[in-house]
């Protein structure tokens, strides 16, 4: 009796496995900077099912968040998308796991200040300069995190570039407080949804969400100019690493550069680093096509 359990519980233990080894070839899990949420859960997710017939399932968060996840065995997934090429290199060599061997950077997005069109403030945003705007009291600004994002960081060193060139010492303690500010450090993949629903006046955002959104922006002066550099790789221990390709190979094709296009993204020649012999030659090829 024992023994007619034992096998029937490694009978079912082998189903689930092969069950599970299937729904992996199926789906390509790929993990994503949250600014990039609506393009790839409305344009690039839904066409990419389409034309290969395989289920694309996101997970959109700060890029670094992203990152320490992975690092830690938290996450796993095929494809990862982060908006600065440094947070790849955490995750390279026996320090970061060898979790990525290479990426490529494919687009970039500048840092602008977004606002509320509806905003009490609205009307000093189109009339006078941001960070005078952003000093004054009452005023609800939204960012994220710069331990968990790179845009958070951006923030702080584009208003700290604004500090030294406006000379205003005091300008990142009046508009942003301590750099993990409770009163304004929200999940990226939430940012944009709290500032069209009225919560926040405004808040920094890169070009993507702002022209794909239509929100009312502000870009800083050309000496402040900071951007996210949109980086893709196939990560080393992905469960379906041939749907990854599959997946990449469409996010390079010419429908997957449009709708990255169409959706406010800068595209820019593919540029590989890492391990250049780790790259799918199918990949090579992709990247290729797409210069």
């Amino acid at each position: 009796m024992l023994r007619r359990i034992v096998v029937g519980m490694a009978m079912l233990a082998g189903l689930v496995a092969s069950q599970s080894s299937l729904a992996d070839e199926g789906t390509v899990k790929v993990l994503y900077a949250g600014s990039l949420v609506n393009v790839m859960e409305r344009a690039i997710g839904p066409a990419f099912e389409k034309q290969t017939g395989l289920r694309f399932e996101g997970y959109a968060a700060g890029s670094k968040k992203i990152a320490n996840e992975i690092k830690a065995k938290l996450r796993r997934g095929d494809v990862f998308i982060s908006a600065s090429p440094k947070v790849n290199d955490a995750l390279m060599g026996a320090a970061g796991g060898n979790q990525v061997t290479w990426y490529a950077t494919f687009a970039k997005s500048p840092l602008l200040i977004g606002y509320n069109a509806k905003s009490r403030f609205a009307q000093d945003f189109r009339t006078k300069r941001w960070d005078e705007v952003l000093e004054t009291p009452g005023i609800r600004i939204g960012r994220t995190d710069p331990k968990l994002d790179p845009k958070g960081m951006f923030t702080l060193e584009l208003v700290s570039r604004a500090a030294a060139l406006y000379g205003k010492p005091d300008l990142v303690a009046k508009t942003l407080g301590k750099p993990g500010n409770p009163e304004q450090v929200l999940p990226e993949e939430t940012l944009v949804g709290r500032l069209q629903s009225g919560q926040l006046d405004a808040g920094f955002f890169y070009s993507t969400e702002t022209s794909d959104l239509n929100i009312p922006a502000i870009q800083p002066a050309s000496e402040l100019k900071i951007q996210a550099n949109y980086t893709v790789t196939v990560l080393a221990d992905a469960p379906n690493a041939p749907g990854a390709a599959k997946f990449v190979d469409f996010l390079m094709s010419a429908q997957g550069r449009d709708l990255l296009k169409a959706h406010g993204v800068d595209l820019v020649t593919p540029e590989i680093s890492g391990d250049t012999q780790a790259v799918p030659a199918a990949l090579k090829t992709a990247f290729d096509s797409s210069r």
